[in-house]
């Protein structure tokens, strides 16, 4: 085999290979592997991107491919970029955890077992040290990922108590009365729900993805460059809270169809319009800051001249050994995920909750039932909601449980820790506590909290139940569900919600050990409808 040489395309110095587009073979080779073994993952991301929070995924790859263009054409490759040593181990993590996802069916984590590898196959590409210097366009791949739902869910609740309570105060600033509990703004004649969907993150992610080329293009330092990005935070925030205060105005004065339909819709993208706006309005402002300030239409590098000189290298591109042993890692990994024989499913036998006894100790109860959004929005299999009254007159306990056959399909248990405060109440003594309700039942943990809404005080327990173990973490759960899933294939799991009411002076002493009376006869019970 003849030595590689150097050759001189246009100014870029490239390894000539023997035969030309040999590197670029390769890496369709590896690219139909991370096919086989990352499809469910994929499947995922298409799914996600349906939702309007992540309808602008399909533009990022795009976007991406814009920004290692716009790298390689002013820092294009060398002959000696460095080792391509660390790639390939990035390609190896990247590609046991695309394994982990499939034996666990997360598909979220076989998409960000593909991220990484495309990472690594570009390290691979250029080498470890030039290949860092185009990490711009990778790093903005993550911005097609959805956040995994318990992270998602607390960012939502987080972002529409904000936005709610800012859009009031626009809307008390025109003194029209308004009052607000929790996510619902009262007018007096309607009532407006602040939904999941008004949390303001079908903006802010699309415009965070927007920031961040926005920064990458942005003529400027660094520290400048990092404020345009972080602002697109509270231009997101800012924004959607003038947009819920217009909508409550509107409202007031010509009538509920305000808040609904095509003009709800087209406040929505007049508002994303303007958010691009400001945060160009503020790369204007911090231009006043350099010496040399560039001119209002000249702040960004759009200069498209030489933007497709990297395809002169392309076709150059050295069939390395890493190269290769990374595709053919990629191919034999995937066509063994596809031929090795499909694992079974774990029988998990219950009872359903119908047949949950009415009759716990001196504890008698009474079914009840969710509205149909709560019910959505919860998205579990099967759940329980009942009232125990005691024989000894004290004020009720309310039971509640939501099962899910898979916590690893996306969906995921909903946190009372979200859901309580949008419904208005106000949360105090928020802690993880262990109790011990009985001698037939072991000491755990649990989430404590007294809530009030007006007068009204309760004290909630809650915790999870995953498959013999009482655990009051949430990120706990989600390893365990990890754990399970790779062991033993099973991820069913279930939330267990207990409240009781504080009469007015009463301890909350004897509210605990209200509970604590209620707990074992109950749990002794559990295990038939959540399986162990």
């Amino acid at each position: 085999m003849k030595p590689a040489a150097i050759a001189d395309t246009g100014g870029w110095r490239a390894l000539t290979p023997p035969t030309a587009w040999t590197g670029v073979a390769w890496i369709g080779v590896a690219m139909a592997g991370m096919g086989l073994l990352y499809w469910d993952g994929i499947l995922a991301l298409l799914d996600a991107w349906t939702r309007p929070e992540y309808s602008f995924g399909p533009l990022v790859p795009l976007v991406s491919a814009y920004m290692l263009l716009h790298e390689l054409r002013t820092k294009p490759p060398v002959a000696d970029g460095g080792s391509r040593v660390p790639g390939l181990v990035i390609v190896l993590f990247g590609v046991l955890l695309g394994i982990l996802g499939n034996l666990t069916q997360i598909p979220y984590l076989i998409a960000y077992g593909l991220i990484i590898v495309v990472g690594g196959i570009a390290l691979i590409v250029a080498g470890a040290r030039q290949g860092l210097s185009y990490w711009p366009g990778w790093v903005h791949l993550l911005f097609m990922l959805p956040l995994p739902n318990f992270i998602y869910w607390q960012l939502s609740a987080f972002l529409q108590l904000i936005s709610s309570r800012l859009g009031v105060e626009l809307v008390r600033t025109l003194g029209i009365p308004v009052f607000l509990e929790g996510n619902i703004i009262d007018l007096g004649i309607y009532q407006l729900q602040v939904a999941e969907a008004c949390s303001g993150l079908r903006y802010l992610f699309p415009l965070m993805s927007f920031g961040y080329l926005f920064a990458v293009l942005y003529k400027g330092p660094l520290w400048q460059k990092f404020t345009l990005f972080i602002l697109t935070i509270p231009i997101t925030v800012a924004m959607n809270s003038f947009r819920i205060g217009m909508i409550g105005i509107l409202v007031n004065y010509y009538g509920i169809e305000q808040a609904e339909g095509f003009l709800h819709a087209f406040e929505g993208w007049f508002i994303f319009i303007a958010c691009v706006v400001l945060l160009y309005f503020a790369g204007l402002i911090l231009q006043r800051f350099r010496r040399k300030p560039e001119l209002a239409l000249n702040i960004l590098e759009l200069d498209y001249d030489g933007l497709l000189k990297p395809f002169a290298w392309a076709r150059n591109i050295p069939a390395s050994r890493a190269i290769v042993g990374a595709a053919l890692i990629l191919v034999a990994t995937g066509v063994w995920w596809h031929l090795a024989p499909a694992r079974a499913a774990p029988v998990v036998e219950r009872q359903t909750f119908g047949s949950f006894p009415m009759a716990l100790g001196d504890w008698s109860g009474r079914r009840g039932e969710l509205e149909d959004w709560t019910i959505a929005v919860l998205a579990a299999d099967e759940y329980l909601l009942a009232d125990f009254a005691s024989a000894q007159k004290q004020p009720n306990v309310n039971l509640f449980i939501s099962y899910y056959k898979s916590t690893s399909d996306g969906t995921g248990i909903h946190s009372p820790q979200i859901c309580i405060p949008g419904g208005g109440w106000e949360v105090s003594g928020w802690r993880v506590a262990e109790i011990s309700p009985g001698e037939n039942v072991k000491p755990f943990t649990v989430n404590r909290a007294i809530i009030q809404k007006g007068r009204e005080r309760q004290l909630v327990y809650y915790w999870f139940e995953q498959r013999g173990r009482r655990l009051a973490s949430e990120y706990a759960t989600k390893f365990y569900t990890v754990w399970d899933s790779a062991t033993t294939g099973r991820a069913d799991g279930a939330l267990v919600r207990i409240i009781t009411n504080l009469p007015p002076g009463e301890p909350e002493a004897d509210a605990e050990r209200r509970l604590a009376s209620f707990l074992p006869a109950m749990i002794n019970v559990l295990p038939s409808y959540i399986p162990n």
